[in-house]
């Protein structure tokens, strides 16, 4: 009998284990619940993996290097971006993102899905960059009263800032259409619930299910 095709339940569940890996992009404006949906979902699922971006602003207190962010001069992610190292980046609030390529196409290649905490510049570059791989999830907050609730109650941004941030919102939100998923996040476990129901989805897709192909082969070959 042709390997491809499983004798038993536990080698169904082996045959089936081995698919391309998913990038997960969620976007929303600060304070819309995207780093708290984020974690959740990683905390659920241990072959998930965060995206670590490469940033030139500087740690805030508890970040660490190479966990949160690879933190770099302007001159070092320049030089990044000269040798084609970023499958994306863009500048936000006067600081530089990007998002380093190989570790990257290290998970897909070995079926591990990463999660990416990008804007709508980022999520546009993906997707020219890895259309096939990518799935886009735009998080919204259920009012303008909340989200800048949210923003004052996590304590990290002078008011500046946060007024910075309200005023962009507008502007960010305006790309939802771009996504191919949009969840309102008003209670987090709704959210989340979505969240996994769309990872679920986009996980069982054909493309990305790389035994099917031999495994329908040997099925209807009568193996």
């Amino acid at each position: 009998m042709s390997s491809n095709v499983p004798e038993t339940q536990t080698d169904l569940d082996r045959i089936k284990s081995k698919r391309r890996g998913l990038m997960i992009v969620l976007s929303s404006p600060s304070g819309a619940g995207k780093t708290t949906l984020t974690r959740k979902l990683l905390a659920e699922n241990a072959d998930m993996t965060m995206s670590v971006s490469a940033t030139t602003r500087a740690p805030r207190p508890g970040e660490k290097d190479g966990h949160d962010y690879y933190f770099v001069s302007k001159d070092k992610f320049v030089e990044m971006i000269d040798a084609d190292e970023f499958l994306e980046h863009a500048k936000v609030f006067d600081h530089y993102y990007g998002t380093p390529r190989g570790p990257v196409e290290d998970a897909l290649t070995e079926g591990r899905d990463i999660v990416f905490d990008i804007d709508w510049q980022g999520a546009q570059q993906l997707t020219q960059a890895a259309a096939d791989d990518l799935v886009r999830i735009f998080i919204l907050p259920p009012n303008m009263r909340e989200l800048e609730q949210r923003l004052k109650s996590r304590a990290q941004d002078s008011d500046d800032v946060i007024s910075k941030r309200m005023a962009k919102s507008e502007a960010e939100i305006s790309h939802w259409i771009e996504y191919d998923y949009v969840i309102v996040n008003e209670r987090i476990e709704t959210a989340l619930n979505e969240l996994r129901a769309i990872v679920s989805a986009e996980q069982l897709k054909r493309r990305r299910q790389l035994w099917l192909g031999p495994f329908v082969k040997s099925l209807v070959s009568g193996g």
